[in-house]
């Protein structure tokens, strides 16, 4: 994958690339949207500790795959409140800190998820040879 991030746009506003390019012969995986929710049933109250579970979820799906972080080609998270972003994006670039290529990244503010303790889902999109 190529991380796509001209000079002749604005860079983008964090660690993200604006576009990557997936060679036609690679394999692609969907995630689901990951919600913050432990196999306990215990959903923690803040946002970081919630997207924490969501990236530890989108840590085990790729390995299933024979996958890992460095093949994320896109990444789309969901929070409930612009109040959420910061928490959210900490949690993120945590998660990237060691990744060599950054992957594209959208995030939206949305009025709400299947339960209202949900404050922020996160999917991705990887692809690897």
């Amino acid at each position: 994958m190529r991380e796509l991030t001209p000079e002749s746009i604005r860079p983008p506003f964090a660690r993200y690339a604006h576009g990557v390019e997936i060679p036609g012969h690679w394999r692609l995986v969907q995630t689901s949207g990951q919600l913050g929710i432990r196999m306990d049933e215990v959903v923690p109250e803040d946002v970081r500790s919630q997207a924490e579970i969501c990236f530890a979820s989108i840590d085990e799906i790729l390995a299933s795959a024979g996958m890992a972080r460095g093949d994320i080609a896109h990444l789309t998270a969901y929070v409930t409140d612009r109040a959420h972003m910061a928490a959210y994006m900490a949690a993120r670039d945590a998660f990237l800190a060691d990744v060599n290529r950054l992957p594209s990244s959208t995030l939206l503010i949305v009025s709400g998820f299947t339960r209202p303790e949900f404050k922020v889902e996160i999917e991705v999109l990887a692809a690897a040879p």
